[in-house]
């Protein structure tokens, strides 16, 4: 049979309904949405655990009980072959008094431009720290009436607004949540606590909070602690992921393909085995099952990777193609099943067998 003969062969069986093409692509559609549609699940359910902790600052430690070099503190980050993206230091000064407000005084706290960055940034690309003035919390600047650029009358004299940070109740060190935050150089003055935010979290980086002490001031009684202790301590996304009931659903699809594949060619066996009676050749044969598999399974997986992208774009706030890529293995392990189940089966076939099958009708 000619190429043209065999395409066209096999796309009328499609359209008249010979191939069952309605029932098997509404099974490999459903088949791959279902297990792609759940591994995208769960794939995005980790995301969202781990941006939690992020910005919970579930992934920030803390060096206290020491007396801290705020220079070595905010260098750290700039350190190599550790995950730290952020660092600063931080000590506790005295209580500042708006005027407008004589009988609540409010604690202050001087920081380094790093502890700035850390906190203003909440895990996202810190964008150019203002330090000509004072930062407030979000509850401070809703309070007091306070945006970026407002002045502010305190009885230790008018200080500028230069920021609003957040400071949400999720678990974290209250201290922050109604306070300013009062710029200082780092190396002006010992600070009392040094911060680091990393991600992952490691233990190699949060040992390096000792290494901001100041030798014979404490640093013996100095431990490191979790700036937000709600979450768990120890936390491995990447062994987490790696450790998902749905990884094995890639093969779970495979092996649904292969009964797929199956089943479409044993239902047509007196069929293909009359053909190859009246004279059709084998490779013939195997090259219309083929054609007619890729048609309605091809466009099945195609349906199903659809969906799953769209989900992933509207719900992954990670990096939304590896979450689309490992989804989307399932039916196209799925597809690649089915086409060769249809492909043994039919290669089973024999034309031997026509008489015992139509016999069986």
């Amino acid at each position: 049979m000619r190429l043209r003969s065999i395409l066209s062969e096999a796309m009328r069986n499609v359209g008249a309904g010979n191939a069952h093409a309605l029932a098997l692509f509404v099974a490999v559609l459903l088949g791959g949405m279902l297990l792609g549609g759940y591994e995208a699940y769960t794939v995005v359910a980790m995301e969202h655990e781990a941006m939690t902790r992020v910005q919970a600052m579930a992934d920030v430690d803390t060096v206290v009980g020491g007396t801290v070099d705020g220079g070595a503190c905010d260098r750290l980050a700039q350190s190599s072959g550790v995950p730290i993206a952020q660092s600063g230091a931080v000590r506790t000064s005295e209580e500042i008094t708006p005027l407008s407000t004589p009988n609540n005084a409010l604690q202050s706290f001087e920081v380094t431009q790093g502890m700035l960055s850390l906190i203003a940034s909440n895990g996202a690309v810190a964008s150019p720290i203002d330090t000509s003035g004072i930062w407030v919390s979000t509850d401070v600047a809703r309070d007091f009436g306070l945006t970026v650029g407002s002045t502010l009358a305190t009885d230790h004299g008018n200080a500028t607004v230069a920021g609003v940070y957040p400071w949400p109740n999720d678990g974290r060190d209250t201290r922050f949540a109604y306070a300013f935050l009062v710029p200082r150089a780092a190396s002006l003055g010992d600070y009392n606590e040094c911060w680091i935010r990393q991600w992952p979290r490691s233990e190699p980086a949060s040992n390096l909070l000792y290494s901001t002490l100041r030798v014979g001031n404490g640093q013996n009684q100095a431990g490191v602690v979790a700036l937000n202790k709600g979450f768990a301590a120890h936390y491995d996304p990447y062994a987490t992921y790696m450790a998902r009931t749905t990884r094995w659903i890639p093969f779970l699809a495979a092996l649904l393909g292969l009964a797929i594949g199956v089943i479409a060619v044993r239902m047509r066996r007196l069929e293909y085995a009359a053909a190859l009676h009246s004279g059709e050749s084998k490779p013939a044969q195997l090259l219309g099952i083929c054609v007619e598999t890729l048609v309605w399974a091809g466009l099945a997986t195609a349906g199903s990777c659809a969906l799953i992208a769209a989900y992933g774009v509207r719900m992954a706030v990670g990096d939304t193609a590896v979450v689309i890529a490992t989804a989307c293995r399932a039916p196209l392990a799925l597809l690649c099943a089915v086409v060769l189940a249809a492909l043994a089966s039919g290669l089973c076939v024999r034309q031997s067998q026509l008489f015992r099958l139509f016999k069986r009708r």
